[in-house]
């Protein structure tokens, strides 16, 4: 019996799976697979999001003109120039599909966020990795994968998994040599976190040149992940182009409203910055005390090294971790399964971590 066939690419992609959120055992779980807010939301965006549970039957505002605005005062952008979008997932579908097709090329770093491949596939186009050095995007390595099928390259600024980072110096170079024709998308999901004095999250080359996208999310600093909130802002023919494709009503009405709040309560978002500054060195130096590698990174994860051989490797840790209760994320997919990323939780969560881990590394059992 013949059925109706897809295009081509559908079937090539490998369907991706979210960090685990469940461990057998009876301990309460430290979910730190996910990079989510162990703080949670701001209260004042839980609160709005109650109070329009008696407005589900009305269609959201279509161009979440009131969010857009409100991202645009916080960021000192036009807000015309702005696309919300259920998600930057969303956002770097719909980047595929309206700019690739059959025969073009999707270019992204070796190691970098996995919905740039999944997104390739899923319009017809060829994804292309270009190599690394040290875990860390390489213009060069980028700017020599480059062919006439090129359409769109992928940076995430920092970079999930790995934690890196380019510069803002190395990002106006990749631009500057990468034909006009072009399109460049800094996903910069981190960018609240990142504090190091040469980051640049893209907004300003998003601004000032016509062929550069900049994605940002309110999945992570922000907590809103279970709402699938997330915006773009680039030249007008490419918002133009995006509002063009996206659907009328893509940004729920409670979403547009938590957002809203959410980048109103600045001290609920510091204090979130804060406890990253704090718990991520933290738990670099008490990793490395157990003689474990981890990678810098300028997000709210680290990327965790373990040594080869079976029980000590990666899937020897995970499984470790799981029946403590502590669920990490395998790095398998990435092309990295030495590793794990591990979120940074809360106090209490990042303690049983390294506790945890401690076990691990001297073969005690579980308890």
């Amino acid at each position: 019996m013949t059925s109706p066939r897809p295009r081509p690419g559908i079937l090539d992609i490998v369907p991706y799976v979210g960090g685990k959120s469940a461990a057998t055992g009876a301990r309460p779980v430290a979910k730190l697979s996910s990079n989510e807010s162990p703080l949670g939301p701001s209260p004042a965006a839980a609160a709005v999001y109650r109070e329009l549970a008696g407005e589900l039957h009305r269609y959201p505002e279509g161009g979440s003109v009131q969010l857009r605005q409100a991202i645009a005062r916080r960021h000192n952008l036009d807000a015309e120039r702005i696309v919300c979008g259920a998600g930057s997932d969303e956002l770097i579908g719909l980047l595929v599909r309206a700019y690739a097709g059959p025969g073009d090329e999707v270019l992204y770093s070796r190691h970098g966020f996995l919905m740039y491949p999944l997104a390739a596939l899923a319009a017809g186009a060829h994804p292309v990795a270009a190599p690394e050095k040290e875990l860390r995007a390489d213009v060069d390595a980028l700017l020599g994968q480059v062919t006439s099928r090129t359409r769109l390259v992928f940076i995430a600024n920092p970079n999930n998994p790995t934690g890196s980072y380019l510069t803002g110096v190395e990002l106006r170079r990749l631009r500057d040599a990468l034909p006009a024709d072009v399109l460049l998308v800094i996903d910069a999901a981190y960018a609240e976190y990142a504090e190091a004095p040469d980051y640049d999250s893209g907004l300003e080359l998003a601004g000032s040149t016509a062929n550069t996208v900049a994605l940002r999310t309110f999945s992570k600093l922000y907590g809103l992940a279970a709402l699938r909130l997330g915006w773009l802002t680039a030249g007008a023919e490419i918002v133009d182009v995006m509002n063009r494709v996206r659907g009328p009503f893509n940004v729920s009405l409670p979403a547009q409203a938590a957002g809203v709040a959410a980048l109103a309560d600045e001290a609920h978002a510091e204090k979130a910055r804060a406890h990253n500054r704090t718990w991520l060195p933290w738990l670099e130096r008490e990793l490395a005390g157990l003689g474990l590698r981890t990678y810098p990174s300028l997000g709210n994860f680290l990327l965790v090294e373990f040594p080869g051989g079976a029980g000590r490797n990666a899937a020897a840790a995970n499984a470790y971790l799981e029946a403590e209760g502590v669920i990490p994320r395998q790095m398998g997919a990435y092309g990295l399964p030495d590793c794990l990323r591990i979120s940074i939780g809360l106090e209490e969560e990042n303690r049983r971590l390294v506790e945890a881990l401690e076990g691990f590394v001297a073969g005690r059992p579980h308890a």
